[in-house]
């Protein structure tokens, strides 16, 4: 798992993240989840990339807590076990893609 944070004084745009998506060779997909949604623990065959447009989530990686706010980007091995929940009273917007591992 790699967790880069966004270091730039203005957050990029949704439609950036997705230009940035398409230049690494990703199809980005929007994903909204809903304040206090959780999505229990589940694997992938597959690496997922994961940018936060607006929001707050918090990610269990293998038992490790991670908190992910706007601009920050995880990228998750394929077969690691995960879950994540929209933290806070507003949505959390992400751009999600799956890399092939």
């Amino acid at each position: 798992m790699i967790v880069t944070r966004w270091q730039a004084p203005v957050l990029p745009t949704q439609e950036q993240i997705n230009l940035i998506f398409a230049a690494e060779g990703l199809n980005p997909q929007e994903e909204i989840l809903m304040p206090h949604t959780k999505i229990a623990d589940h694997r992938h065959p597959f690496d997922e990339v994961r940018l936060v447009v607006t929001g707050d989530l918090l990610m269990n990686i293998s038992g490790n807590q991670i908190l992910l706010r706007a601009g920050d980007r995880i990228d998750i091995p394929a077969n690691t076990r995960h879950s994540k929940s929209a933290s806070g009273n507003q949505p959390c917007i992400c751009v999600v893609a799956q890399k092939p591992s």
